[in-house]
C-alpha cells in the first residue's frame, strides 16, 4: 500500500467483542460534542453492557455476546 493513501485511521471488528478504532479521529456524541480520549487505540463496546459506554470494559465476555449468526444487514 502506497503510504501517501493510507488512511488516517482504521477500525477493527474484534470477533465476538469490541471495535477498535486506531489512529488520527475525532470520537463525538450524537449532538456533536466531542469525547475526550486518552489514546491513540480505543475500544469502542458493541454489546450495549459496558458501564463505561461508548468504551467497552469487557462485559462483552461475561454475557457471552456473540457476533456470530444471521446477519443483521440489510442490502437496498
Amino acid at each position: 500500500m502506497d503510504p501517501s493513501n493510507a488512511p488516517s485511521a482504521s477500525i477493527v471488528a474484534c470477533p465476538n467483542g469490541p471495535l477498535l478504532v486506531r489512529g488520527d479521529f475525532e470520537l463525538v456524541t450524537g449532538t456533536g460534542e466531542e469525547i475526550p480520549r486518552m489514546r491513540k487505540t480505543i475500544a469502542l463496546c458493541r454489546c450495549g453492557a459496558s458501564t463505561i459506554k461508548p468504551f467497552c470494559d469487557g462485559t462483552h465476555k461475561l454475557t457471552k455476546f456473540s457476533t456470530e449468526g444471521p446477519s443483521t444487514i440489510q442490502e437496498a
